[in-house]
């Protein structure tokens, strides 16, 4: 090699050579890195400060809601959608705070959190878990068509049989009964398929289907709901 045909004098120039050449990109380099590095090891702290402070919150939302302090828990769940809008413990939380309101009858009050977990959930299922109730309610509601365009079975996936029930529900509350039928055997053969978390209750399914002159035994795979009146 060439090295082998130089003095120490001309390696050691040569060496000093290279050094002024490419100090300016080594160095940047070992900079980066260290940016690089120390940037990961903030996020990483960042983010479990984040996770820590909305459980927290969590706590002391729930804390509140078992004492029945119903302004303090509502007053902490807008902390934690201001500071942890995206995070699960805020989602929950809304979820939790809806059921009260169902439970005390304020439908208008629990709208809003059953759509705010549907329309900004990063988790999809828990946001087709909230549209679910959010259609349930607007059944009550007498929201019969508002609920045959929220809930699309075409993107509903797991919880497509869910979906076709409770639209079969709008149907038969609307007078449609031939939009329920296929609605509700539609249902029943989406549900084949399901998984068992997603499951529904076949048997009441099946008499609903009854009780708008359907047949369970004629049900198959072809089944596809008729266009139904208020459908979007």
């Amino acid at each position: 090699m060439v090295e082998d045909y130089l003095t120490d004098r001309d390696q050691e120039e040569a060496l000093r050579t290279w050094w002024r050449d490419n100090w300016s990109w080594i160095l940047g380099g070992i900079v980066l890195g260290l940016v690089l590095l120390g940037g990961w090891q903030y996020w990483k702290i960042h983010t479990a400060n984040q996770a820590a402070g909305a459980a927290k919150l969590y706590d002391e939302f729930v804390g509140a809601l078992d004492r029945k302090d119903e302004e303090a828990a509502k007053r902490t769940l807008g902390t934690l959608v201001a500071d942890h809008k995206k995070s699960p413990y805020t989602q929950q939380s809304r979820l939790l705070l809806a059921k009260k309101e169902v439970e005390d009858g304020k439908y208008e009050e629990a709208l809003p959190l059953l759509r705010a977990v549907a329309d900004e959930s990063p988790d999809a299922e828990l946001a087709w878990v909230a549209r679910l109730r959010v259609a349930r309610l607007l059944n009550q509601q007498g929201k019969y068509d508002e609920t045959l365009k929220l809930l699309d079975p075409e993107k509903a996936g797991a919880f497509t049989a869910q979906v076709r029930e409770i639209r079969g529900d709008a149907q038969v509350a609307k007078g449609n009964l031939e939009g329920a039928r296929a609605e509700y055997a539609a249902a029943l053969t989406d549900n084949i398929d399901a998984r068992a978390d997603r499951a529904i209750d076949r048997t009441l399914l099946e008499m609903k289907l009854q009780d708008v002159g359907g047949d369970k035994k004629a049900e198959t795979s072809e089944t596809k709901p008729a266009a139904a009146e208020g459908q979007p």
